[in-house]
Protein backbone atom coordinates (compact mmCIF):
# COMPACT_ATOMS: atom_id res chain seq x y z
CA UNK A 1 0.00 0.00 0.00
CA UNK A 2 2.82 2.55 1.22
CA UNK A 3 4.62 1.50 -2.49
CA UNK A 4 1.16 2.32 -4.44
CA UNK A 5 0.65 5.60 -2.33
CA UNK A 6 4.74 6.54 -3.02
CA UNK A 7 4.65 5.91 -6.67
CA UNK A 8 0.97 8.31 -6.75
CA UNK A 9 3.19 11.15 -5.14
CA UNK A 10 5.53 10.68 -7.63
CA UNK A 11 3.65 11.27 -11.21
CA UNK A 12 1.60 13.92 -8.89
CA UNK A 13 4.68 15.87 -8.57
CA UNK A 14 5.69 14.66 -12.36
CA UNK A 15 2.93 16.13 -13.55
CA UNK A 16 2.59 19.96 -11.32
CA UNK A 17 5.91 20.28 -12.25
CA UNK A 18 5.67 20.46 -15.64
CA UNK A 19 2.31 22.36 -15.64
CA UNK A 20 3.37 24.69 -13.16
CA UNK A 21 4.62 28.21 -13.05
CA UNK A 22 8.26 30.13 -13.95
CA UNK A 23 10.09 32.75 -12.77
CA UNK A 24 11.52 35.81 -14.48
CA UNK A 25 13.90 36.99 -11.89
CA UNK A 26 15.08 40.53 -13.12
CA UNK A 27 17.65 42.64 -11.77
CA UNK A 28 15.93 46.89 -11.98
CA UNK A 29 17.14 50.36 -11.27
CA UNK A 30 14.15 52.52 -11.44
CA UNK A 31 14.83 56.11 -10.82
CA UNK A 32 11.58 59.10 -10.07
CA UNK A 33 13.04 62.34 -9.58
CA UNK A 34 9.17 63.72 -9.96
CA UNK A 35 5.72 62.13 -8.77
CA UNK A 36 3.54 60.58 -11.80
CA UNK A 37 -0.09 60.87 -11.01
CA UNK A 38 -2.52 58.08 -11.18
CA UNK A 39 -4.24 58.65 -14.11
CA UNK A 40 -2.32 61.03 -15.96
CA UNK A 41 -2.33 60.20 -19.72
CA UNK A 42 0.59 59.50 -22.08
CA UNK A 43 1.76 58.99 -25.37
CA UNK A 44 4.61 56.88 -26.95
CA UNK A 45 7.31 58.94 -28.65
CA UNK A 46 9.78 56.34 -30.75
CA UNK A 47 13.82 57.51 -31.45
CA UNK A 48 15.25 57.11 -35.14
CA UNK A 49 16.05 53.89 -34.77
CA UNK A 50 12.81 52.45 -33.37
CA UNK A 51 10.90 53.95 -36.53
CA UNK A 52 13.45 51.10 -39.33
CA UNK A 53 11.02 48.09 -37.68
CA UNK A 54 7.16 49.83 -36.64
CA UNK A 55 5.93 46.28 -36.25
CA UNK A 56 8.46 45.20 -33.46
CA UNK A 57 8.24 48.58 -32.08
CA UNK A 58 4.14 47.71 -32.02
CA UNK A 59 4.53 44.91 -30.12
CA UNK A 60 6.42 46.12 -27.60
CA UNK A 61 4.35 49.27 -26.87
CA UNK A 62 1.72 46.91 -26.64
CA UNK A 63 3.25 44.96 -24.25
CA UNK A 64 4.44 48.28 -22.07
CA UNK A 65 0.72 49.95 -22.61
CA UNK A 66 -0.87 46.69 -20.49
CA UNK A 67 2.31 47.22 -18.24
CA UNK A 68 1.67 50.73 -17.61
CA UNK A 69 -2.23 50.38 -17.65
CA UNK A 70 -1.64 48.30 -14.23
CA UNK A 71 -0.13 51.38 -12.56
CA UNK A 72 -2.76 53.60 -13.16
CA UNK A 73 -1.49 55.22 -16.69
CA UNK A 74 -3.84 55.95 -19.35
CA UNK A 75 -2.91 55.99 -23.15
CA UNK A 76 -4.04 59.40 -24.83
CA UNK A 77 -2.35 60.30 -27.90
CA UNK A 78 -3.97 63.31 -28.24
CA UNK A 79 -4.39 64.85 -25.03
CA UNK A 80 -1.30 62.83 -23.63
CA UNK A 81 1.27 64.77 -21.07
CA UNK A 82 4.02 62.60 -20.63
CA UNK A 83 5.40 60.56 -23.26
CA UNK A 84 6.89 57.11 -23.02
CA UNK A 85 9.95 55.71 -24.67
CA UNK A 86 10.21 52.02 -24.01
CA UNK A 87 13.19 50.29 -25.60
CA UNK A 88 14.49 46.49 -25.55
CA UNK A 89 17.70 44.97 -26.27
CA UNK A 90 17.94 40.95 -26.62
CA UNK A 91 20.51 38.56 -27.58
CA UNK A 92 21.31 34.82 -27.33
CA UNK A 93 24.65 33.38 -26.16
CA UNK A 94 25.73 29.53 -26.53
CA UNK A 95 28.07 28.38 -23.93
CA UNK A 96 28.67 24.76 -23.31
CA UNK A 97 27.43 22.62 -20.10
CA UNK A 98 29.98 21.34 -17.44
CA UNK A 99 30.10 17.64 -17.91
CA UNK A 100 30.46 15.98 -14.21
CA UNK A 101 33.07 13.43 -15.48
CA UNK A 102 35.32 15.49 -17.10
CA UNK A 103 35.48 18.48 -15.29
CA UNK A 104 35.90 22.22 -16.09
CA UNK A 105 38.15 25.09 -16.75
CA UNK A 106 37.62 28.86 -16.85
CA UNK A 107 37.29 30.75 -20.17
CA UNK A 108 36.18 34.08 -21.30
CA UNK A 109 35.07 35.68 -24.50
CA UNK A 110 34.45 39.28 -25.93
CA UNK A 111 31.38 40.24 -27.29
CA UNK A 112 28.27 42.35 -27.75
CA UNK A 113 28.04 44.11 -24.11
CA UNK A 114 31.76 43.66 -23.03
CA UNK A 115 33.86 40.62 -21.50
CA UNK A 116 32.00 37.71 -20.11
CA UNK A 117 33.96 35.31 -18.17
CA UNK A 118 32.78 32.07 -16.48
CA UNK A 119 33.39 27.98 -16.95
CA UNK A 120 32.94 25.83 -19.77
CA UNK A 121 33.92 22.16 -20.31
CA UNK A 122 37.53 20.73 -20.87
CA UNK A 123 36.58 19.40 -24.06
CA UNK A 124 34.82 21.43 -26.04
CA UNK A 125 31.25 20.47 -28.30
CA UNK A 126 29.97 18.35 -26.12
CA UNK A 127 26.70 19.72 -24.84
CA UNK A 128 25.68 23.45 -25.67
CA UNK A 129 23.04 25.40 -23.78
CA UNK A 130 20.95 28.80 -24.87
CA UNK A 131 20.85 31.68 -22.69
CA UNK A 132 18.36 34.88 -23.19
CA UNK A 133 19.91 37.91 -22.51
CA UNK A 134 17.24 40.84 -22.76
CA UNK A 135 17.13 44.50 -21.20
CA UNK A 136 13.91 46.81 -21.00
CA UNK A 137 14.03 50.40 -20.94
CA UNK A 138 10.94 52.94 -19.59
CA UNK A 139 11.48 56.58 -19.68
CA UNK A 140 8.53 58.64 -19.10
CA UNK A 141 8.88 62.42 -19.80
CA UNK A 142 6.78 65.30 -19.02
CA UNK A 143 5.63 66.43 -22.61
CA UNK A 144 5.65 70.10 -22.34
CA UNK A 145 9.47 70.17 -20.39
CA UNK A 146 11.07 67.70 -21.59
CA UNK A 147 11.48 66.87 -18.07
CA UNK A 148 11.75 63.44 -17.12
CA UNK A 149 9.89 62.16 -14.29
CA UNK A 150 10.40 58.72 -13.92
CA UNK A 151 12.73 56.00 -15.65
CA UNK A 152 13.48 52.41 -15.52
CA UNK A 153 15.53 49.48 -16.77
CA UNK A 154 14.86 45.74 -16.21
CA UNK A 155 17.57 42.79 -17.24
CA UNK A 156 16.87 39.02 -17.47
CA UNK A 157 19.01 36.30 -18.28
CA UNK A 158 17.25 32.75 -18.80
CA UNK A 159 16.82 29.64 -20.77
CA UNK A 160 13.60 30.57 -22.48
CA UNK A 161 13.20 32.10 -26.05
CA UNK A 162 9.82 33.01 -25.71
CA UNK A 163 10.04 36.73 -25.82
CA UNK A 164 6.31 37.24 -25.83
CA UNK A 165 6.23 35.85 -22.59
CA UNK A 166 9.27 37.42 -20.79
CA UNK A 167 9.06 40.62 -22.01
CA UNK A 168 5.94 41.70 -20.74
CA UNK A 169 7.09 40.18 -17.42
CA UNK A 170 10.33 42.31 -17.43
CA UNK A 171 7.89 45.63 -18.04
CA UNK A 172 5.60 44.71 -15.26
CA UNK A 173 9.45 44.51 -12.97
CA UNK A 174 10.96 47.87 -14.01
CA UNK A 175 7.42 49.35 -13.12
CA UNK A 176 7.00 47.73 -9.44
CA UNK A 177 6.11 50.44 -7.03
CA UNK A 178 5.62 52.61 -9.44
CA UNK A 179 5.42 55.73 -9.05
CA UNK A 180 7.72 56.22 -6.34
CA UNK A 181 9.45 52.96 -6.61
CA UNK A 182 12.68 51.72 -4.24
CA UNK A 183 15.99 53.30 -4.67
CA UNK A 184 18.89 51.12 -5.76
CA UNK A 185 19.07 48.05 -7.89
CA UNK A 186 16.98 44.85 -6.62
CA UNK A 187 15.66 41.68 -8.08
CA UNK A 188 12.19 41.41 -8.80
CA UNK A 189 10.46 38.44 -9.21
CA UNK A 190 7.32 38.12 -11.55
CA UNK A 191 5.63 34.53 -12.05
CA UNK A 192 4.79 33.55 -15.58
CA UNK A 193 2.88 30.14 -17.06
CA UNK A 194 4.90 28.08 -18.57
Amino acid sequence: MYKALSALLFVAFLLTGCSGMRVVDSQVNSFAPATVAAGSRYRFDRLPSQQSNPAAQEQLEAMAEAALTKVGLVRDDQGASLSVQVSVTERAEQSAMDHPALGWNLGWRVGNGGVWMGRGPLFPGLDVRTSYWREVGLVLRQRSTQAVVFESRASHDGPWADSEAVLPAMLDAALQGFPTPPTGLRRVNIEIAR
